[in-house]
């Protein structure tokens, strides 16, 4: 890249505040007081990110008589549920491709709940007034290089011989590009109703808002510090108090679990995203963007990028960042060099737009695991179930993985429970300096494919058979 090219790109990136964009909201709601003194309830759930608020949500409206209680660490959506782009996916499976790869037996049925799960979170963004700029416009799967658009093409075929592909259109280069226009777009698969975009702070404190109207009672600045057996039920400690539940439900996600065995399967992964000013008129049209699409690159190491409610392009991803030791430290959300590049690959994308500022720049965690998708378990006798490995898919996800904690506590067998997808997990990651070790590998041996037409090492061929990886 040449100094002037980083130079000018970098410039825009100048007035850029270190903080998400979804977050610094003057509306924001205040925090509910934190816990002090001992309480006890039917159902605690430890976690106010989207796993957490959907578990309360949902055990209300299966029974409104049941006492819930909700303990947030710091502010409801602070975390990865205000941190991310927006994108609410129909896919349980972290998409159809790591599905179809995993569980080609219950593919079908998992598309099928995947559906309904998104139908039922628009249900309810209407029903509870979560005023969170949902718009079900869809995302368009993207290929920048020729081997990524023979790819995409091969894929859609094969989609459409399983009879998988309804709702989904494959787009040559001039299709694409009339929906988007970006002088690297080759080709696209255009999913038009798997996916919607919503504002992804406002769903949280819209979910909150509508859980302390159904008598949830939640606590913020309440940190779970452990969790033990009490009597019938369970107890947890908090820095001023304590509660006791007849059943926990843990939606900690990348959050040290309380059941320690738990830690093993999920390691931090560090994504970064820009935001920048509202586009004019005439830049909006230069992009011809007027579906309002959410868009992803094809590569291993991808972007994701989208508009938001006032037009604004959000412009995420490409680097996944694994700490050493799996370590969580706050400076870690601020990557002045992951910015920077970011700016440089938006402007490739989108040279019309040279000049447009970034009024934001942030990053955060995200839990993954080995398989990508959600992974789900009891503890204590089934008095305890949690469910974690989002894997950067958990906007849509979280709701279906609060359905079946919610089944698991009650014992119940359900469609959700005898799914092969929740009734296994995945492998965990080694101890380090194995696990550093080959997470570097595979990031290493991802942007070389990316860099040879996607051929893939014997190193990803291995990771391949063994149903292991890496992502964000």
């Amino acid at each position: 890249m040449a100094p002037s090219a980083m130079s000018r790109w970098t410039t825009s990136l100048s007035e850029a505040q270190p903080v998400p964009y979804w977050l610094d909201d003057p509306g924001r709601p205040r925090p509910e007081p934190a816990l002090t003194g001992a309480e006890s309830c039917d159902l605690l759930v430890v976690g106010g990110g989207y796993s957490g608020l959907w578990t309360a949500l949902l055990a209300k409206e299966r029974d409104p008589g049941r006492d819930v209680v909700l303990l947030e660490g710091r502010e409801v959506g602070w975390a990865a549920s205000g941190r991310n782009g927006g994108f609410c996916a129909a896919s349980l499976t972290h998409g159809l491709a790591n599905g179809l790869a995993r569980w080609p037996d219950e593919i079908g049925k998992l598309e099928e709940l995947g559906a309904r799960n998104l139908d039922e979170i628009e249900a309810a963004v209407a029903r509870y007034s979560l005023d969170c700029d949902f718009e079900r416009t869809g995302e368009i799967d993207v290929a920048t290089e020729p081997h990524q658009a023979e790819e995409l093409h091969a894929w859609y075929e094969k989609l459409r011989g399983k009879g998988l592909a309804d709702g989904i259109d494959f787009l040559d280069a001039g299709a694409v590009r009339e929906q988007v226009d970006s002088p690297t777009f080759l080709a696209g698969l255009h999913d038009r109703r798997g996916v919607a975009m919503l504002h992804p702070a406002k769903l949280a404190w819209g979910l909150k808002r509508a859980c302390l109207g159904l008598g949830v009672r939640v606590y913020e600045h309440t940190p779970a510090l452990n969790l033990r057996t009490y009597g019938a039920g369970m107890a947890v400690r908090t820095p001023y108090g304590s509660v006791r539940a007849r059943r926990v439900a843990l939606g900690t996600n990348i959050f040290p679990s309380l059941i320690k065995r738990v830690r093993a399967y999920t390691v931090p992964v560090y994504d970064y995203a820009l935001m920048t000013e509202p586009l004019t008129a005439d830049q909006l049209a230069a992009v011809g963007w007027k579906n309002r699409q959410g868009l992803g690159d094809s590569a291993n190491q991808f972007h994701y990028f989208r508009l938001s409610a006032d037009n604004r392009i959000l412009w995420g991803g490409y680097d996944a960042i694994y700490p050493y030791g799996g370590r969580m430290r706050a400076e870690y959300d601020d990557r002045p060099e992951t910015y920077a590049k970011l700016a440089g690959h938006f402007f490739t994308c989108f040279p019309q737009l040279e000049g447009v500022r970034f009024t934001h720049a942030w990053g955060g965690a995200i839990d993954t695991c080995s398989r990508f998708s959600a992974f789900f378990g009891t503890a204590h006798r089934g008095k305890v179930a949690y469910a974690a490995g989002y894997t950067g898919l958990g906007v849509g996800a979280t709701r279906f993985g609060a359905d079946v904690m919610l089944d698991l506590l009650a014992g119940e067998r359900t469609e959700r429970t005898e799914l092969d997808m929740v009734r296994r997990k995945p492998l965990p990651f080694p101890p380090e300096p194995f696990a550093w070790t080959g997470i570097a590998l595979t990031k290493w041996s991802l942007a070389r494919a990316d860099a040879h037409g996607g051929r893939r090492n014997l190193w990803l061929k291995t990771m391949d058979r063994l149903g292991l990886g890496f992502d964000s």
